[in-house]
């Protein structure tokens, strides 16, 4: 595709591929963009399978149609699980990446005044986006051993939850009339299956964890605070990578949708509450350890207490802070490399308060000498004011 003619080849040219990505297909565009001129162009919107031979396809394409001498990116939402495959073979053969969070996405899309939501529509957008937005990161694929220790901490929480739903079943068994002795026995034999998967998969989580020496110890180091276990440390620990992406406490937060926003208009009393738009599986791993450590961990216990006298017709909001502060309890022991202590507040560090200047008048007079004479001239003879 040739540039448009109000475009300059320079160093504000920019060029990227927006994908679109579902489970059978995936659409990919091209759009050129000139940041110094506000001109861009771009090819149709073209479907390739969503496979191994639409990938190269794709490559193939984006190279062709590109502007040589120019770095060509790609861009994409996380689609589920679809987009991984194509990430993992841009990646493998060296090319740039961006993912970007699909609400961003949309209003980006908003922002440009797009109103239409289709397939084509959306890799046009997402191509748009690579060309403007200069502060995203480029994505890279997780480690090893953090992506497994995800898959096999997410496999034991489906497995809670249909132990969870056999025992209600059983339950409800119970106080039924005639029961069919086949209904109870595959029932009773389900949550024998079950049981016997999680045994096995604690042991595998272990067995994984015994692979990196430097990464168990961590694991282990944290897990000795009271109200959380090795298990939610490493759920915590495989659903960041390690904390790899994160920088700060507002961050995590905002990764784990605990950070608290506000509505507010008018007259209206804002309401705050916490965002949910982050890792659920995070929020869902902190919930038991969260009311385990509101009764057994003093310094948690504390802060429970002393939020739910402050809101006591709403005892979740203490709940909830005390999962925020868990997982900034997690983060600090990670970084910082410590011991837990019980007696000290390791969520927070305290800044040095700096000196503020002062602009009394008393500041400008000196120990021994006249006070100024505001209304003397400055040395070229001009009056003060």
């Amino acid at each position: 595709m040739k540039p448009n003619s109000q475009m300059t080849l320079d160093k504000y040219f920019r060029q990227c591929v927006g994908i679109d990505i579902s489970k059978d297909k995936f659409t990919a565009c091209l759009y050129m963009y000139d940041m110094a001129s506000d001109a861009g162009c771009c090819t149709e919107s073209i479907d390739f399978p969503n496979n191994r031979t639409g990938f190269n396809q794709m490559v193939k394409w984006s190279r062709k149609e590109s502007q040589k001498g120019f770095p060509l990116v790609y861009l994409m939402e996380p689609t589920g699980s679809y987009y991984e495959p194509l990430a993992y073979h841009l990646h493998k053969i060296g090319q740039t990446l961006y993912v970007v969070l699909p609400n961003k996405a949309r209003k980006f899309c908003e922002y440009e005044g797009i109103k239409t939501k289709t397939d084509a529509m959306d890799a046009r957008c997402l191509a748009l986006m690579g060309c403007k937005n200069r502060k995203l990161r480029p994505w890279e694929p997780p480690l090893p051993i953090y992506r497994e220790l995800r898959q096999l901490t997410r496999l034991r929480a489906d497995l809670v939850k249909m132990q969870t739903q056999m025992l209600n079943h059983m339950e409800s068994i119970d106080h039924m009339e005639d029961v069919a002795p086949e209904v109870r026995k595959s029932y009773e034999k389900l949550l024998d299956t079950i049981e016997k998967q999680l045994e096995k998969n604690e042991k595998d989580i272990a067995a994984k964890l015994a692979q990196d020496k430097e990464l168990e110890t961590k694991v282990k180091r944290i897990a000795t605070a009271k109200g959380i276990r090795v298990g939610t440390v490493t759920c915590i620990v495989a659903e960041t990578q390690g904390f790899h992406l994160i920088s700060n406490r507002k961050q995590l937060t905002s990764f784990a949708g605990l950070d608290v926003k506000a509505r507010q208009s008018g007259k209206d009393d804002p309401r705050h509450h916490i965002t949910k738009k982050g890792n659920a599986h995070i929020r869902a791993a902190l919930y038991m350890p969260a009311l385990s450590a509101a009764h057994c961990n003093r310094q948690m216990a504390q802060a429970y207490g002393r939020i739910c006298a402050k809101h006591p017709d709403v005892k979740m909001i203490g709940v909830t802070a005390i999962m925020r502060k868990m997982l900034l309890l997690v983060y600090s022991l990670w970084k910082s490399g410590e011991e837990y202590d019980e007696t000290r507040d390791n969520t927070h560090t305290p800044r040095k308060k700096e000196p503020q200047p002062t602009n009394s008048p008393e500041d400008c007079l000196k120990p021994n000498a006249e006070p100024p004479d505001w209304n003397a001239a400055d040395k070229e003879g001009n009056p003060p004011f």
